[in-house]
């Protein structure tokens, strides 16, 4: 076997050279052609934008806003009467039902009344009888006070005599056994003179007796008649049945509530913030918009509860609503506080461009392009709403036309709406 000859520098360094040239002609080759991604870039660069006309463009603007104070509150009846028994009685009628309007003293409840009607009488009788003993009271103390007189008389005859008999005493002129007898009878008449006041003075202890006995007899008579009209169960009120939960039948006892009133006043009671309760004043105006009603109302507050609710850190304030159809207890509404004026940027509400929770505006900038802008939004203002930050003064935004812009599209205004796509994005689609 022969053994190959070894290759020198020679050779080598040709082979070197071979390769390298052949690299150089690939590259050469290469470059005479266009790559796809250099001629896509050259035709983005100079596509014209997606161009909308017809749109129409707002300037933002301040404006003078009143700056106010909302808080949500109920309707609230300025008296309410519960009614309830005083007895422990079965109900035999009801005169009302829930929703019927009522007036003060009518009768609403009806309860059994055999057992007063016969205390009652019982209390009559007992009372005619006691009216019988002041009278004959009386005629015994005139007859008392006519044998004090008679008495008082017999005394005095028998005081003369006895003044006489002294003398003649004096004078051994009168035996002694016959002044003895003298003395006696003026004695027994200073007696009965002393017995007819005792019994006059007793007279007069009766009589106060049996009046007192008549003026209790009277009082008893009252309370029957009192409890008897307890068994009628009256509005104390005028207003409006708002809850009904007696039937005929039921057995009451006192303080179970048998009717509720309200009256057809109402007062609107707003839960205000803590921050803001020093800004609202007795006597301010607010409105109050109910949403049963549909409609706002002017009431001013009357009364702001000092106390704050420990867990919600807020305040009651309650205001005096005028008569309107409809209104009753129980309604949920909002009022709105008055508290001076602040400038604020608005925009009409159309303008706005909702991107999931986002929300945005499209503001055409110098070069007539509209670019979508994130704002953040605040207070509605009829058809128009505040913009609280991502818009300035001055900027050009499109509140018309927003079906058909884009982030990017030119802007044209004046001529009926259509959007115009450029040649490339027409190109694109067909390709």
């Amino acid at each position: 076997m022969e053994r190959q000859p070894v290759k020198g520098p020679a050779v080598m360094k040709q082979a070197v050279c071979c390769v390298v040239a052949s690299l150089v002609l690939v590259a050469g080759c290469a470059n005479t052609e266009t790559p796809p991604q250099r001629k896509g870039v050259a035709v983005q660069s100079t596509a014209e934008h997606p161009v909308v006309s017809g749109v129409k463009v707002s300037t933002a603007s301040l404006a003078t806003l009143a700056e106010a104070i909302e808080a949500v509150g109920t309707v609230r009846s300025t008296q309410q009467s519960v009614v309830s028994s005083r007895l422990v009685a079965r109900v035999v009628a009801v005169h009302v039902r829930a929703g019927e309007r009522v007036k003060a003293g009518q009768v609403l409840v009806e309860l059994d009344d055999a057992d007063v009607q016969a205390s009652l009488h019982k209390a009559q009788a007992a009372r005619r009888e006691a009216q019988y003993g002041p009278e004959e009271v009386a005629r015994a103390i005139q007859a008392a006070a006519r044998a004090v007189e008679a008495a008082q008389a017999q005394e005095e005859v028998a005081a003369a005599t006895f003044r006489r008999y002294q003398v003649l005493r004096e004078r051994r002129a009168v035996a002694p056994q016959e002044y003895d007898e003298i003395t006696a009878k003026y004695k027994a008449a200073t007696a009965t003179v002393a017995r007819a006041r005792e019994e006059q003075a007793a007279l007069r202890a009766k009589q106060h007796q049996a009046v007192e006995r008549l003026a209790q007899a009277r009082a008893e008579v009252a309370q029957a008649q009192a409890v008897l009209g307890d068994t009628r169960i009256r509005a104390s009120i005028s207003g409006t049945v708002v809850a009904k939960p007696v039937e005929v039948g039921n057995l009451v006892s006192p303080g179970v509530p048998l009717c509720t009133i309200e009256a057809e006043r109402y007062h609107f009671e707003a839960t205000v913030q803590e921050s803001d309760i020093q800004k609202i004043h007795t006597g301010q105006q607010a409105t109050v918009y109910l949403d049963a009603l549909g409609t706002d109302l002017t009431a001013a507050v009357v009364e702001m509860v000092p106390a704050a609710d420990p867990l919600s850190r807020t305040f009651t304030v309650k205001l005096d609503l005028p008569a309107a159809p409809g209104l009753s207890s129980g309604l949920y509404g909002k009022a709105r506080f008055s508290v001076g004026q602040r400038q604020a940027l608005l925009l009409p509400q159309q303008a706005l461009v909702e991107r999931g929770q986002l929300q945005g505006v499209f503001v055409v900038e110098a070069d007539h392009i509209a670019r979508l802008r994130l704002v953040k939004t605040g207070k509605s203002v009829g058809a128009q709403v505040e913009i609280l930050s991502g818009l300035h003064v001055g900027e050009r935004t499109i509140v018309e036309g927003l079906e058909k812009i884009s982030d990017g599209s030119r802007v044209e205004e004046g001529a009926p709406l259509n959007w115009r796509p450029s040649a490339d994005t027409v190109a694109g689609e067909a390709g």
